[in-house]
C-alpha cells in the first residue's frame, strides 16, 4: 500500500507542528505545503524551524492553485483560520479537487451551531465529490466537548454539566494571541467587548451545541461571557507579551438552557505564562446524574501539542468516513498512532497513487 499523502495548508505555530509530528511517523509522506509571503518558493524543511527531512524527497512551499489540483494527496490539513465563514472557500476548494480535508478551524468542530447554511452546503459539496471534511482540535475537539460526551455513557441519566478548562495560552501562534487580547489595555478589551470585536475563546457554542445534541437535548439557548484577566507582572510566551497592567488572558463563560433551565455550563480562564502567577492549570468535567461524575486531570492537557496530535490522529479516519461532513460524534474514538498510518486505513478506501 502506497503512504498516505497529506498537503499541510498554513505553516504556522500549528500546521508547522504537525508537519513535525507527521515526519516521525511510519506510513506518511507531507506531499504539498502552502502558505503566503516570504514563505512562497522556499523548501518546507526551511521554512518550519526543527522539521527533519531525512531521506526525503523536498517540498517546495507553493500557492493553492499550484499544490491543490486532483490526485495530489489523499487529505489536506488547513490551519490558516478560525471561523468556519473565513476557511469556507478553502475547504471548498480542496473538496472540489477530490482531496479529504481536516481543519483547526475552532467553528468548524460543530458548525451546525452558528453556521448551519453552511455546514449544510459543506456537506452536500463533500458527497458530491465523494470526501469528508473534519474540524477538529484540543477544545473544541476534546477536552470541553467529546470528553465530556464520552463521560455521560457511563450515566443512565444526566442532570447537569460543567465543563472546566484551566489552560496556558503560550505555545499557540500570533492569531490566538490576537483573538485573546493580549498585550492591550483593558480600556481597549473592554471597548472591542462592547462592541463585539472581542474574539476570546472560539468554540463554546460549537462545544455546547456538539454536547446537547449528542445527548438528546434540545437547546433553547446560547450565552456567553467574558472577562479580561489582567497581570500585575510582565509576561512573554513564543508568541505574545503582556506588560503589567495589560491583558495577559480571557476568563470566558458559556451556557447552555434545556428545558427552561441551564443544563452546560462552560469555565474557561486562558491566559499566557499562566505559572508566573501561581496558576495551576487543569481539566475538569463535572456532571450532575446517576451516577455522578467529577473527572480532575491536571495540569492540563496542553494545549498546543494537543490539538497537533488531535487533527494527525483523525487523519485515518477522515480517510476511512463515508462522505461529508462529519464531527467528532460521527467518526471513531481517536487514540495515538504507534504504528504505521496504513494499517489504519481500509481496504476499500484507496489511497492515491
Amino acid at each position: 500500500m502506497k503512504n498516505v499523502k497529506v498537503i499541510l495548508w498554513g505553516l504556522g505555530a500549528m500546521g508547522g507542528g504537525i508537519g513535525k509530528m507527521l515526519c516521525k511517523k511510519e506510513g506518511v509522506d507531507i506531499v504539498g505545503a502552502i502558505d503566503i509571503g516570504n514563505k512562497l518558493g522556499r523548501s518546507l524543511y526551511d521554512v518550519v524551524p526543527g522539521i527533519e527531512r531525512g531521506d526525503r524527497e523536498d517540498v517546495i512551499v507553493g500557492t493553492a492553485e499550484e499544490v491543490i489540483v486532483p490526485g495530489a494527496a489523499d487529505i489536506v490539513v488547513v490551519c490558516t483560520d478560525s471561523f468556519t465563514s473565513k476557511i469556507y472557500d478553502k475547504l471548498v476548494f480542496v473538496m472540489e479537487r477530490g482531496m479529504n480535508v481536516i481543519t483547526s478551524a475552532e467553528e468548524m468542530a460543530y458548525p451546525q451551531a452558528q453556521e448551519p447554511e453552511l455546514a449544510a452546503k459543506l456537506d452536500e459539496i463533500a458527497k458530491k465529490n465523494g470526501v469528508t471534511v473534519l474540524g477538529t482540535g484540543i477544545n473544541p475537539g476534546l477536552i470541553m466537548d467529546l470528553l465530556v460526551i464520552l463521560w455521560t455513557g457511563a450515566c443512565e441519566s444526566v442532570d447537569h454539566i460543567v465543563s472546566r478548562r484551566v489552560n496556558s495560552l503560550s505555545p499557540f501562534g500570533p492569531a490566538v494571541m490576537e483573538e485573546q487580547g493580549i498585550g492591550i489595555s483593558v480600556d481597549e478589551f473592554m471597548k472591542k467587548k462592547a462592541e463585539g470585536s472581542m474574539t476570546g475563546h472560539v468554540g463554546f457554542a460549537e462545544s455546547i451545541g456538539m454536547i446537547s445534541d449528542a445527548l438528546g437535548w434540545k437547546l433553547e439557548k446560547f450565552e456567553q461571557d467574558m472577562d479580561p484577566i489582567v497581570t500585575d507582572v510582565d509576561r512573554k510566551s513564543p508568541y505574545g507579551f503582556a506588560e503589567a497592567g495589560s491583558v495577559a488572558g480571557v476568563a470566558m463563560k458559556g451556557w447552555g438552557t434545556v428545558d427552561g433551565e441551564v443544563k452546560i455550563e462552560m469555565d474557561h480562564p486562558q491566559q499566557i505564562e499562566p505559572e508566573q502567577v501561581g496558576v495551576q492549570t487543569g481539566d475538569y468535567v463535572e456532571i450532575k446524574g446517576i451516577p455522578n461524575v467529577n473527572m480532575v486531570n491536571t495540569p492540563e492537557i496542553e494545549g498546543g501539542i494537543g490539538t497537533m496530535a488531535m487533527i494527525m490522529n483523525s487523519i485515518p479516519h477522515v480517510i476511512n468516513a463515508r462522505p461529508g461532513l462529519k464531527t467528532m460524534i460521527d467518526i471513531p474514538v481517536p487514540h495515538a498512532i504507534m504504528g504505521d498510518m496504513r494499517n489504519m486505513i481500509e481496504e476499500e478506501c484507496k489511497l492515491v497513487k
